[in-house]
């Protein structure tokens, strides 16, 4: 009996690529590469069939017929990249710039929009913007909590009543019965910054009901306020009486002062996720941020009452000497003027590119009495050096971090923004795997793809598996390229030879397709 059965599987062993290639074609097979699943797990030889926007098969697909065929030899096949946090969508809601080719060139196939508490309330006409002129990645939405905040207070700094506390929780809950992923909050920014911990709990209480996530743009990076370290407990407050992951994003320690508190970050996630409560992060890969220059040097009580109010206050010969002096604690936290580099700044679009201490040198003025004037004439985007790379090695390295961009999308040649916009991921496999040994290879993609799928609950993405929709990337991590920088960061990342959204090529040996196969993203509850 066992010779009959050994002889039958051994039949059906020998048929196998036969009723392969009877079966119907996959629309593409992507051959010969090394997998690398999403999961952590190491790489191993696979071929990777696709039918539709679906994967269909992962194994040695021997004969099997496909209408296209990728030769992977050398090269890793890896899932598409997710990004827990981007200012990608205002951008990609616009029919020149919906493509997202900054995003795709990198490997990212899934974006999350409307972080840090900001962008709009009505999700369902967001929806229907970012739809109508097709995308090329996917994108999954917030509930921004700032901006939830914002319309029912304006810029008050003071609590809501309880009815005014229940309109928030409707806004919120609307959000995500439009298919949102979770709340968004930027603590750190004003009008969110007015908001104490238990309105946040309460929000948070109602995304939870969804299966929602909760991530921060926590109230302190540095030593503004509470300070870095109780900033990042606030979160794991909010995760655990709300009852939801938290997410600490864009998780750093800026500034000299606060530089080497990444372990004490480090020992209270970790602890807390003893305790039983999710708490994650995600990061990029720089040593410099990304702000408005209000934001950074301006204390949030001169903003209420909004920009006017601030500028009457910048006036103020009798206020003017208190905020001056709370604005120069400030741009020491961020390690002097020559730190700060314009990004963007329409009336006077000269300074871009330029730090605050030469455009100050320049017209001949102290630093803070130019900022004053700057402030006064409407937002300035500034990058802010202020990081440590020991500081980011050590977070990059956790189990719990994740990646993101924290990148805008804007049109080529418009302002300077932050190179992350255009490098982030692959900035992370070219420095911190293939060049410093911070991460291995299989690590850095399973913070890309597998982890943050999971700690979101964007369903069928994120891993290389059967059923799994077809975002798929393959590449040689010893082509990858980052080549934006901080004076010309309007350049493509190098080395993606092809990215496929839902199952067409968008990215075609590093030639851009125009698919536009990407959508948006529904959440369901969990």
């Amino acid at each position: 009996m066992k010779r009959i059965l050994w002889a039958l599987s051994a039949f059906a062993f020998l048929l196998l690529p036969a009723c392969l290639t009877a079966q119907e074609p996959f629309d593409l097979i992507i051959r010969n590469g090394r997998v690398l699943d999403g999961t952590g797990t190491p790489w191993y030889y696979a071929d990777v069939g696709i039918r539709g926007d679906r994967i269909a098969a992962v194994g040695r697909l021997g004969n099997a017929p496909a209408r296209r065929t990728i030769d992977a030899a050398g090269r890793y096949v890896t899932p598409g990249f997710i990004d827990l946090h981007s200012h990608s969508g205002p951008g990609l809601a616009t029919p020149d710039l919906s493509e997202g080719r900054p995003l795709l060139a990198q490997g990212i196939t899934t974006t999350f929009v409307n972080p840090d508490g900001g962008g709009p309330i009505d999700l369902v006409e967001q929806r229907s913007q970012l739809l109508t002129d097709r995308l090329g990645p996917n994108v999954a939405l917030l509930v921004p909590h700032g901006s939830v905040h914002g319309a029912v207070l304006g810029m008050e700094d003071r609590v809501p009543t309880p009815a005014e506390l229940e309109r928030m929780r409707a806004m919120v809950r609307e959000g995500m019965e439009a298919g949102a992923f979770g709340l968004s909050s930027g603590l750190f920014y004003a009008p969110g910054s007015y908001a104490k911990t238990e309105e946040v709990v309460e929000l948070a209480k109602v995304a939870a009901r969804y299966g929602g996530v909760y991530t921060s743009h926590i109230r302190d990076e540095a030593d503004y306020s509470v300070g870095v370290v109780a900033a990042v407990d606030e979160v794991i407050q909010v995760a655990r009486e709300g009852g939801l992951p938290g997410i600490v994003t864009h998780i750093k320690v800026l500034g000299p002062r606060v530089w080497g508190y990444s372990a004490a970050l480090v020992k209270r996630i970790d602890r807390a996720r003893e305790q039983g409560v999710q708490v994650w992060a995600d990061q990029y890969p720089y040593t410099a941020s990304q702000t408005g220059l209000t934001a950074a040097l301006v204390p949030r009580w001169a903003e209420v009452g909004g920009h006017e109010a601030l500028v009457g206050r910048l006036r103020d010969p009798e206020v003017w000497p208190r905020l001056r002096g709370e604005m120069a604690e400030n741009l020491d936290r961020r390690g002097g003027a020559d730190r700060i580099q314009f990004v963007r700044f329409e009336p006077d679009p000269s300074i871009e590119g330029r730090t605050l201490e030469d455009v100050a040198s320049a017209r001949g003025m102290d630093v803070l009495d130019a900022a004053r004037d700057i402030v006064a004439q409407g937002e300035a985007g500034i990058v802010s050096f202020n990081m440590d790379p020991d500081d980011v090695a050590l977070l990059m390295r956790q189990p719990w971090t994740m990646t993101c961009t924290d990148g805008d999308l804007v049109r080529s040649g418009e302002g300077v923004p932050h190179p992350r916009a255009y490098g982030a991921f692959v900035r992370k496999i070219q420095q911190y795997v293939v060049e410093e040994g911070v991460l291995d290879l299989a690590t850095a993609i399973r913070t890309m793809t597998y982890t943050p799928a999971t700690v979101t609950g964007v369903k069928d993405r994120g891993m290389i598996r059967v059923g799994a929709y077809a975002d798929v990337l393959v590449f040689d991590p010893n082509g990858l390229k980052d080549v934006a920088t901080y004076t010309n960061p309007h350049q493509l990342a190098q080395g993606m030879d092809w990215v496929v959204v839902n199952g067409r090529v968008a990215l075609d040996q590093g030639n851009f397709t125009g698919a536009l196969s990407g959508t948006v993203l529904t959440h369901t509850p969990r």
